[in-house]
């Protein structure tokens, strides 16, 4: 008697989704599906499943997946990925997205948690099925750059729009969560899982560009080497501030929101003089 193979029948759904727009037949014929792309906590590298979804209300509301694993006593292995990476990649069938993924907490998860079974009463067995809380997670669609100018020029200008927005997202919510007079003893997993999103991002990129862009653009324009030379210290002051960020959201206490304050200050000096000196070469190369 042959076992039953998940990661073969996800691959199976995976492939019939993405060639029928979001339709599926089988077990699924009928229902709503999203292909959900983590990146591995360990492996860090891209993981794909189908889930069903529920909106959070009408029309345009966040997407809701629900960690049930079909009511086992342990997480899927999709949520432990989206706590270590929030960033995620949603396919509706029709549309392809980043979101953040966004854990819901306390009473909001529970009153999600009722909206979920009010529309798949499903998941309210599985609940009852296992002692573990079933996690509720809100797919938080990231900042849309208005549509500008193509090419590489329009690429960075994509990516420090979204740098830009998510921090200031940041400084919302530690404004938010950050009592008078003190530090937070601990961060809601809003402001963590945006805060990880954006300097997985941030890391990501100016890596990209100390290794890639920078060189190639150095060979073409040797009178920038003393600017490459600036602004990769600056990358390495800016990765500084990045790991005490990140190792602050597991032990914020006094001091958070001036390490985020900092970074905003600093990142966005180092953005606007990287825009002004590299967008008039970029474009040029590309006129």
């Amino acid at each position: 008697m042959s076992s039953f193979n998940a990661a073969s029948f996800n691959q199976v759904v995976i492939e019939e989704f993405r060639a029928n727009a979001g339709r599926v037949g089988g077990p699924f014929e009928g229902s709503e599906l999203i292909l959900l792309t983590t990146t591995g906590a360990r492996s860090g590298k891209p993981h794909t499943v189908p889930l069903g979804f529920v909106r959070e209300g009408g029309t345009g509301g966040h997407l809701l997946v629900v960690g049930s694993a079909g009511g086992a006593d342990r997480h899927p292995a999709w949520y432990h990925n989206l706590l270590a990476r929030p960033l995620v990649q949603v396919e509706t069938g029709t549309e392809e997205y980043e979101a953040v993924a966004v854990p819901a907490e306390g009473a909001r998860r529970d009153e999600l948690f009722a909206h979920v079974v009010r529309e798949e009463p499903g998941y309210g067995d599985y609940q009852a099925g296992t002692a573990r809380v079933i996690p509720v997670v809100v797919l938080q669609r990231t900042h849309e750059v208005p549509a500008g100018e193509g090419g590489i020029a329009g690429k960075l200008l994509d990516v420090h729009g979204w740098l830009r927005a998510q921090l200031a997202l940041v400084r919302e919510l530690v404004r938010e969560e950050e009592p008078r007079g003190g530090g937070p003893a601990s961060l809601g997993l809003q402001l963590r899982q945006h805060c990880l999103a954006f300097c997985h991002t941030l890391e990501f990129h100016h890596t990209s560009e100390d290794a890639g862009l920078f060189p190639y653009l150095e060979q073409q324009h040797p009178h920038l080497r003393e600017f490459f030379r600036r602004i990769g210290a600056e990358h390495r002051v800016i990765a500084g501030l990045q790991e005490e960020l990140a190792r602050a959201l597991d032990a914020p206490g006094a001091g958070f929101s001036e390490r985020v304050e900092r970074m905003s200050r600093e990142l966005e000096a180092h953005l606007d003089a990287e825009e002004a000196q590299l967008l008039p070469v970029l474009r040029a190369l590309e006129a």
